[in-house]
């Protein structure tokens, strides 16, 4: 016999993450975007898929695209509730589901044993509007047509349990039944398991066109330049332009001047050019000239005969002859000395290099390319560079853009730095919120493609392991937006002006406590009942982290001055 089930709890913690922006016109919840859209809007695409595809395909197609939503959700559940009793914090995916205006669900069957891979859920819906719209445009059906939420009930469960889950749906108010009703077993404990997780796979049509897709995105791929760090990635219009030129130029000896500003990526458009090269199997040898002090890097560059200075006991060999054959990248070169602004032209006229205290030129094949974020025409004109020097390297200029104004660029890039710190640091995260992408395209972004390295790298230290690296995380110090959330009449309104339950200023006054001694109450309750999980906590009490860690300060302080 199935234990009781006990009502569904509150649903305030989740309206108070429903936020209607009236600044920029998006709907939040939590960090993930959402759409208010016309359910008939919906139905002509349902009906457009079900006269181009047929039945059997939009069906699956919807149950596919539900599942993944309900994935989705599941990401929020256990942060939402991390202490609440197991079916308050299940309760999140039904009421999720609710207060998106899917269906109203009823639960009737909750029986849970997780060690023992058990799990038997029966839902009742009613006002579902896929039933509703379905029936509306094909008349009273033989079988369910709630696939979108079917496949939701089971993407949720399968996220929230963290195994795979699916549900039937065993009646349906198309097919004329009083209300609708579901049925969720974990895959393993139904008899045609096997058959309904197919309903999941890829449609055969769909397989194919994603097998092109693949191909295309290989091919494109191998266009790409790359080096042994892998492609270059972008996909923005100033992006490929930059690539275009590095293409013509790859094969050529030409001369290449990179400019741009600090952490755009100099260094790796160069080793790209390299690798695109017919050098590429060459030496690739970078030198920093703003790192090198001023009296060693001639003899970085060019070399030293023994003897040629206080220390030199043994011949040394420049970069210069180190990348015979192959690349030299001058990194900030605006920031070489003029004495060696005069030898580095003569290498570039003559071919040659003469070692410090040699007399014997050698001669050197390198294709050099320049870099530099200093205005050398400025600098020419302020004599701290040599304007024949500049008029021998700036035959091939390319300019690469910062990251603020390759937008399109951010996304690819945010997901690859994810992988890549992901791993390293032996940690699974789930992705990027919907609030974290968007706050990333909205940054200037100053410190270009190395602070979005190093923004990306803490949102992984930071992300609780399988989950969502949020906005919060990537720019502490970010003010959160205006917006309106939902009462409990569905009605919006400001967080600032909820009313507070009635007796809370009289109870407050019966306790003799002060406004500082009631926040830390409610701040230590919050930091307890989240575990100790400050992001958990803040969204409990209606504040960013950051605003959460500023009261934890204060209230520190006063302990301290308390004592």
């Amino acid at each position: 016999m199935p234990p009781p089930i006990p009502p569904l709890p509150s649903d305030d913690d989740l309206r108070r993450l429903v936020h209607f922006s009236t600044v920029d016109g998006r709907i939040w919840l939590s960090g993930q975007r959402m759409l208010l859209v016309h359910a008939a809007a919906i139905q002509a695409l349902r009906r457009e898929l079900m006269a181009s595809i047929g039945p059997a395909h939009t069906r699956r197609l919807l149950m596919r695209a539900g599942y993944a939503s309900g994935e989705r959700d599941a990401l929020l559940a256990r942060q939402v509730r991390p202490d609440a009793p197991l079916f308050d914090a299940f309760s999140v995916g039904p009421q999720l589901h609710m207060l998106e205006g899917m269906v109203r669900v009823t639960p009737r069957v909750f029986d849970l044993d997780e060690a023992a891979g058990h799990f038997h859920g029966v839902f009742q819906w009613d006002h579902s509007w896929e039933a509703e719209v379905h029936q509306r445009d094909f008349g009273p059906q033989d079988a369910p047509v709630c696939w979108m939420l079917l496949g939701y009930a089971s993407g949720y469960t399968s996220g929230f349990f963290r195994r795979p889950a699916l549900f039937k749906e065993v009646q349906c108010t198309a097919c004329g039944a009083e209300h609708c009703l579901i049925e969720g077993r974990f895959v393993h404990e139904w008899p045609d398991g096997e058959q309904l997780a197919r309903d999941y796979d890829p449609d055969s049509m769909l397989v194919r066109l994603d097998e092109l897709q693949s191909q295309v995105e290989a091919l494109r791929t191998q266009l790409e330049p790359a080096d042994e760090q892998g492609p270059l990635l972008g996909r923005s219009r100033a992006f490929q332009e930059t690539v275009a030129l590095l293409r013509k130029a790859a094969p050529t000896q030409v001369t290449v001047l990179l400019t741009g500003e600090t952490g755009v990526g100099k260094e790796r458009f160069a080793r790209a050019l390299h690798a695109m090269g017919p050098r590429a199997d060459k030496p690739f040898v970078a030198v920093n000239c703003a790192a090198l002090p001023a009296e060693l890097i001639e003899s970085e560059l060019f070399g030293a005969e023994k003897g040629a200075y206080t220390g030199a006991t043994a011949a040394r060999v420049g970069r210069f002859e180190r990348a015979h054959g192959g690349t030299l990248l001058l990194d900030e070169l605006g920031e070489l000395p003029l004495p060696a602004q005069a030898k580095l032209l003569r290498v570039l006229q003559q071919g040659e290099v003469e070692r410090l205290g040699g007399s014997q030129p050698r001669k050197v094949d390198v294709r050099v390319v320049a870099a530099t974020n200093v205005d050398l025409e400025k600098a020419v004109e302020e004599g701290r560079f040599r304007r024949d020097l500049l008029y021998r390297l700036n035959v091939y200029p390319i300019r690469i853009p910062p990251l603020r104004e390759r937008v399109d660029d951010i996304e690819p890039l945010a997901m690859h730095l994810l992988h890549q710190y992901a791993a390293a640091h032996g940690k699974r995260v789930a992705g990027f919120t919907d609030l974290a992408m968007t706050a990333m395209r909205h940054h200037d972004w100053p410190g270009n493609v190395r602070e979005l390295e190093n923004l990306i790298e803490r949102g992984v230290i930071l992300a609780v392991h399988g989950e969502l690296v949020d906005a919060p995380m990537l720019f502490p110090q970010a003010p959160s937006a205006d917006a309106l959330t939902l009462n409990a009449a569905g009605q919006l309104e400001s967080p600032a002006v909820c009313a507070p339950p009635a007796g809370l200023y009289e109870a407050l006054q019966r306790s003799g406590l002060t406004l500082d001694a009631m926040e830390d109450a409610l701040i230590r309750e919050a930091v307890q009942r989240a575990g100790g999980n400050l992001a958990a906590a803040a969204r409990a009490l209606g504040i960013t982290r950051p605003q959460l860690s500023y009261r934890l300060s204060r209230l520190q302080e006063r302990a301290r001055n308390a004592s």
